[in-house]
């Protein structure tokens, strides 16, 4: 029994070479006798047809070298709000079998054929961040080349998951990541690696492209890490898409609407404080404004806070402040006119410091001038409370009692209804000053943004 394990040992060696070389001879000896002008038989590759269940390698200890690339030919969508990136774009597979080969000069000068992919073994290649089922259509065709390399197209709508960044919105430029990785089959047995390089695929995808709306293609980047799940370690290739939006649609839908109603309501410090036009002029802006944020809320991401959104906020509070001083000095020169209360004295003081010639806002007014005239609109303390009569006037209007205190005290209210007006100048003047500053930081800031 002892000397018959040899015999048994290299019978079962004999058999497996034999069986390895005929494995190998089979390699190279595709039969051109099915290769015509009218077509190819499909007998011919039946034998590889019937190993298309396992990875096609002649030592499997060998991994087999998948090329990548892609042509991005469409941007869809944007969901700022699911976080989704909608895509269109062909993928392109290229490996070698090392079970196909023949002779183009024996073979009717045929150098490349299509075979249905159903026959042939696919590397299970997918994309991470996909997020919706692959509606790849059936049927597809591979083209395989004399030497055995399989070249396979297929289009794909990709659905994937990225992280987006909207506060820069409708300036935002987005950073999406394909990755991919195969499913199954480790490092051991798969390599990836790129068909063509990533200046090529951004260069075709920018010329091809077929969308031209709402985003552009800046750029694609890629990086090659390892991916380890538990104790196994996979191959990926990963590629970042920068997209950019266009901003037009928006700046003319949202910011300059937007800039016209808060540069009239801007404009509506030159009607008259004290009229009663200047006040529901500004209530009727207000509610046109709120309106308007209504009808454009559709074009605003439904998720995050953007800036724009804190540019609208600031608007909207800008003239909500607006209206509230109006009301407030309306009531203040109307009190003014009736019954003047006495001023602060840090409010006075502060009247005197900052109508100061010295400091940058308005004079103190001069004798005889009340400083209205530097803000149209505020009518003079002598049309508010009526012009002082004189002694000779006191006389002709039959009133001799009149009393020298009784002068003093007109001329003291006068003097109060005065520092009123001029508080309320000043408040005019303060709040125009903060619409101006507002209007062209957020000018400045647009010009800014849009150039970046």
């Amino acid at each position: 029994m002892e000397g018959g394990w040899p015999t048994v040992g290299g019978f079962l060696l004999c058999l497996t070479v034999s069986l390895l070389l005929q494995g190998r001879a089979n390699t190279f000896t595709i039969n051109c006798s099915g290769f015509d002008q009218h077509g190819v038989d499909p007998n011919v590759f039946q034998s590889v047809f019937n190993k298309k269940d396992f990875r096609p390698v002649i030592n499997f200890s060998i991994p087999t070298r998948i090329n990548i690339s892609f042509t991005l030919s469409a941007i869809l969508e944007v969901d700022a709000q699911l976080q989704l990136l909608t895509s269109f774009l062909w993928l392109k597979l290229v490996w070698d079998n090392p079970f196909i080969s023949w002779n183009p000069e024996e073979c009717e000068g045929i150098s490349k054929i299509s075979v249905a992919t159903k026959n042939l073994w696919l590397p299970d290649i997918f994309i991470t961040e996909f997020m919706d089922v692959d509606k790849t259509p059936k049927g597809l065709k591979a083209f395989i080349s004399n030497e055995g390399r399989i070249r396979y197209k297929k289009p794909m709508k990709v659905v994937s998951i990225c992280n987006l960044n909207i506060f820069y919105f409708p300036f935002d430029q987005q950073n999406c990541t394909l990755t991919f990785s195969s499913f199954l089959y480790t490092v051991e047995y798969i390599s990836l690696g790129m068909e063509k390089e990533v200046w090529e695929i951004t260069d075709t995808s920018q010329d091809i492209i077929q969308t031209h709306g709402e985003w552009e293609l800046l750029g694609i980047n890629k990086a090659t890490p390892k991916k380890s799940v538990g104790t196994n370690l996979y191959d990926q290739i990963i590629f970042y898409v920068a997209i950019r939006r266009r901003p037009k649609l928006y700046i003319m839908n949202l910011l300059v609407p937007s800039s016209f109603l808060v540069t009239i309501d801007a404009l509506s410090f030159y009607l008259p404080a004290g009229s009663q036009n200047r006040a529901p002029f500004k209530i009727t802006l207000l509610l046109g404004y709120n309106v308007f944020l209504l009808m454009m809320n559709d074009l605003l991401p439904a998720s995050g806070t953007p800036l724009i959104s804190v540019y609208f906020a600031l608007c909207l509070s800008l003239m909500v402040l607006s209206l509230l001083e109006t009301i407030f000095i309306s009531y203040l020169l109307h009190l003014a006119t009736t019954q003047p209360p006495p001023m602060p004295r840090w409010l006075h003081f502060l009247l005197l410091h900052c109508t100061s010639p010295r400091t940058c806002c308005p004079a103190v007014p001069q004798k005889g001038n009340t400083g209205l005239d530097h803000l149209p609109g505020v009518k003079e303390p002598m049309e508010l409370v009526g012009k002082l009569p004189g002694p000779r006037e006191t006389e002709l209007n039959g009133c001799p009692g009149s009393t020298r205190a009784q002068q003093e005290d007109k001329a003291q209210k006068q003097h109060l209804v005065s520092l009123w007006v001029q508080f309320s100048h000043m408040m005019d003047t303060l709040l125009f000053c903060l619409y101006l500053l507002f209007l062209a930081t957020s000018i400045v800031t647009v010009i800014i943004l849009w150039n970046t």
